[in-house]
């Protein structure tokens, strides 16, 4: 004997009934066989809106039922040959009649109780496991319909009516013992009260029948079949990477269902579980598929096998130091939301019993209110409680799996992931089997929740960054390069994939969640929209992904203004922008307080150094418990290059151009030359050694003349020609001693200066060529030689690769 339940979906339409049948012809071969079908996909909702547009005094309503009418007429016309169709076609006929004369009486009453909605949605399965009855027959295949009405015995809890068990067993067993059919066609979802009164077990019931039926029966297998291949690690709506479960145990199915995996409807297991009847989840549209096999015992060793959600809760939070240390307040709770018929789906109570929390519907919230209230009216009055607290708009997450008992740290990795990426956890709840830990969310970030928990548990080998880079220019553009070029080599060896969602210019800007095509993104952005930097963020703070970089590969102010935003919104910042880390000390230490607060990074290695690991190098000693006592840098990629290419036979002001051209200088070559973005970096290192220094505390002995620093960059250029007498004064006043002319900033004994200085052979600084920089860190365990990290410290490449080694860098700890 077996059981198989065919849904909505899978018996949606001629088609799809065609290949149901296939498959019941294959199984019908070898044993006692038993279907069980839905009403066709789409019509139980229409019956209902039928039902409830009639209630309203709306005459639409003969509209919906006209539709199911014809819906029905068609299924027979493709379905059965025409020679039979008569007698089916009039059956149809007549049930519509049925339900168009009970939705008259609705319309006429204008009143919709749950008994006589039960007997409207009814009709969906009773019309479809005829006509599929009869396409069985049609094909040879000698079906026998039955009524699930004549079986199946419930209370009158009409809506979501519960099985009397000891009856409907007993009837389910008289009829099929002595049944010598061996196919046979039921509708699901419907059941009847004693006294024959049509109802119904509550939405996806088709399942639950299946199950009442195979339990009654010790059938060896109950198959459910759907439109997806068996249950999933997590909803693939959601998830783009969800797999199958290929085995659960009947206690994780439940939790899962519980929880909104919609793959199978909650009370299904009970029947079977009893009986350790093996259930099924098999796919109508991929039947050699292997699907889901729900048993007593889980083979699968996975600590977690899935994660789930329940949207649209409400949390009730009942608090006052009246509760603490009395006995019967959580029994009076229950009771009065008991006795409002009002389901609580999760439970939590502080140890110090100075609060207790529920979850519920948040349908039931107002009214949970009004009844929570006056249970305790005196205690609220007297000040020993707070009126019923009341928070909607939330989510409940399950992470569910039989062997998280035995795997410690599931809980704590659960929190983490969730806190590293700004979810924050309203209430939580886990019970003594450890099967399921339960956490209270916003809703809105129920898809990045569950994304980010199953990378931690499902896709430990591969995660996704979501990146947003504004500024693709020289370097923004060479690190989409380097994004691109590097993305198999990502996927191979790091298991992560760098996903671009948004890039943006002064111009335009493009969001796209799904991802930007890197091999075609400059005709991708110039088709976006107008840019709009406020916007830009609204909709990444909008789109709510998990592990969110924003890269700002700018120079511009407006951009580094708006970190704050994103840091809030648990968006990691990668800034090769230095406005930001060198702006007020207030605002530099509020951004990384931010971070800290919000468990997300923010990170500027290319501020000083381009690519060099300075910053990086920086932290390391500290947090290992060094201090630094003196920095000395070269830090200006811009003037070292200058200076190692003047001698005077070129204009000073030629040499500038060619630092310009080759991509080494800051926009306005003057910040470089003034001396004012070496007095950033410098100020950078000094805070990130621990120091509180401003811009105006810094010493800057510029060489510059101040003809030189007016107008625009053209005047600029036409003033330095006019200024090279200087300029070569300076060079042959040092090469005359046989010295090198450098641009060096110190930080010593908490104050910094910067300035041109002559360098002699024998110093660290000397042998310092073309673009490149260095950093010479003083401390406690470097006190005579110094720590030193010398490289390129200009240039579009390295500067890109430098922002790129910090996008990778938010993803760790």
């Amino acid at each position: 004997m077996q059981v198989l339940k065919f849904g909505g979906s899978s018996v949606a339409n001629a088609e799809n009934i065609n290949k149901v049948a296939a498959i019941v012809k294959a199984a019908a071969e070898s044993k006692k066989t038993l279907v069980v079908v839905s009403a066709l996909g789409g019509i139980t909702d229409t019956l209902l809106a039928a039902g409830t547009l009639a209630a309203a005094g709306d005459e639409s309503y003969k509209e919906k039922l006209a539709l199911i009418e014809q819906r029905h007429l068609e299924a027979v016309k493709a379905l059965i040959p025409v020679t039979n169709q008569s007698s089916v076609l009039s059956l149809v006929k007549k049930q519509c009649n049925e339900i168009e004369d009970i939705c008259n009486g609705v319309y006429a009453l204008q009143e919709l109780s749950l008994q006589t909605k039960d007997r409207i949605m009814s009709y969906g399965e009773l019309l479809s496991s005829q006509i599929i009855a009869h396409r069985f027959q049609s094909l040879g295949m000698p079906a026998v319909w039955k009524d699930s009405r004549e079986l199946i015995q419930t209370n009158d809890q009409f809506g979501n009516a519960a099985v009397q068990f000891v009856e409907t067993n007993q009837k389910i067993q008289d009829y099929f013992t002595g049944n010598p059919a061996g196919l046979f066609v039921l509708p699901g979802f419907i059941a009847a009260t004693a006294k024959g009164v049509t109802a119904t077990l509550g939405r996806g019931g088709s399942d639950y029948t299946a199950a009442i039926l195979g339990g009654a029966l010790n059938a060896e297998a109950v198959e459910i079949w759907t439109d997806v291949s068996g249950m999933m690690t997590a909803d693939p709506r959601l998830v783009a990477n969800a797999r199958i479960i290929p085995d659960i145990s009947y206690q994780e199915a439940m939790e899962l269902s519980h929880f909104g995996a919609k793959v199978i409807y909650p009370p299904t297991i009970q029947p079977v579980m009893k009986k350790e009847i093996p259930v099924w989840i098999k796919n109508t549209f991929a039947p050699e598929d292997y699907g889901t096999l729900i048993q007593k015992e889980s083979i699968g060793q996975d600590a977690v096998r899935g994660i789930s959600s329940l949207n649209k809760m409400a949390l009730l939070s009942l608090e006052g130091s009246g509760m603490i240390g009395i006995p019967g307040f959580s029994k009076r709770l229950f009771e009065a939301l008991a006795g409002a018929q009002i389901n609580v789906v999760l439970i939590t109570q502080s140890s110090s019993e100075h609060s207790i929390c529920v979850a519920v519907d948040e349908v039931n919230a107002s009214k949970a209110k009004q009844v929570v209230d006056a249970a305790f009216d005196y205690e609220i009055e007297t000040g020993k409680l707070e009126p019923l607290q009341i928070e909607e708009g939330l989510s409940i997450l399950a992470l569910v799996g039989d062997q998280m008992k035995s795997h410690p740290g599931i809980a704590g990795k659960m929190f983490y992931v969730l806190g590293r990426n700004g979810v924050n956890i309203r209430a939580i709840a886990q019970g003594s089997s450890e099967r399921n830990i339960s956490a209270v969310i916003a809703a809105d970030d129920v898809r990045k929740a569950i994304n980010v928990l199953h990378e931690a548990f499902f896709e430990e080998s591969y995660k996704q960054i979501n990146l947003y880079i504004v500024g693709v220019g020289n370097v923004g553009s060479r690190l989409l390069e380097q994004l691109e070029q590097q993305r198999a080599y990502l996927l191979e060896n790091l298991r992560l994939q760098v996903n671009v969602v948004g890039i943006a210019n002064s111009k335009k800007m493009l969001i796209k969640e799904s991802g930007i095509a890197l091999s075609n993104w400059k005709e991708a952005l110039q088709e976006g929209m107008e840019m709009d930097l406020d916007q830009f963020v609204a909709m990444a703070a909008a789109k709510n992904l998990r592990n969110a970089v924003f890269a700002d590969v700018t120079a511009n102010e407006s951009v580094a203004l708006i970190y704050e935003k994103l840091l809030r919104k648990s968006i990691s910042v990668v800034a090769c922008n230095k406005i930001a880390a060198a702006s007020s000390y207030a605002h530099y230490s509020k951004l990384k307080q931010l971070a800290r607060e919000f468990n997300c990074h923010y990170l500027f290695e290319t501020n000083v150094g381009a690519a060099l690991p300075v910053i990086g190098t920086l932290n390391d000693l500290l947090r290992t418990g060094d201090a630094v006592t003196k920095i000395e840098a070269v830090l200006s990629g811009t003037l070292n290059f200058v200076f190692n290419n003047y001698d005077g036979s070129k204009s000073f002001a030629s040499v500038v151009k060619q630092a310009q051209d080759e991509g080494y200088t800051e926009p306005d070559p003057r910040l470089d030359l003034n001396g004012t973005d070496v007095m950033r970096k410098i100020m950078i290192l000094a805070r990130e050694s621990g120091s509180i220094l401003e811009m105006d505390a810094i010493t800057n002995e510029s060489f510059m003349p101040e003809s030189c620093m007016q107008g625009s960059v053209a005047d600029f250029y036409a003033a330095m020609e006019q200024e090279e007498a200087h300029f070569k004064a300076i060079y042959d006043a040092a090469a005359k001693d046989g010295k090198k002319l450098k641009f060096v900033a110190q930080f010593d004994n908490g104050k910094a200066k910067v300035g041109l200085q002559h360098i002699d052979p024998a110093h660290n600084l000397y042998h310092l060529y073309g673009k490149d920089n260095i950093v010479l860190f003083y401390t406690k365990r470097y006190p005579e030689q110094p720590l030193v990290v010398k490289g390129a410290g200009a240039g579009a490449d390295v500067t890109a690769s430098g922002v790129f080694a910090d996008i990778m860098r938010t993803m760790n700890a």
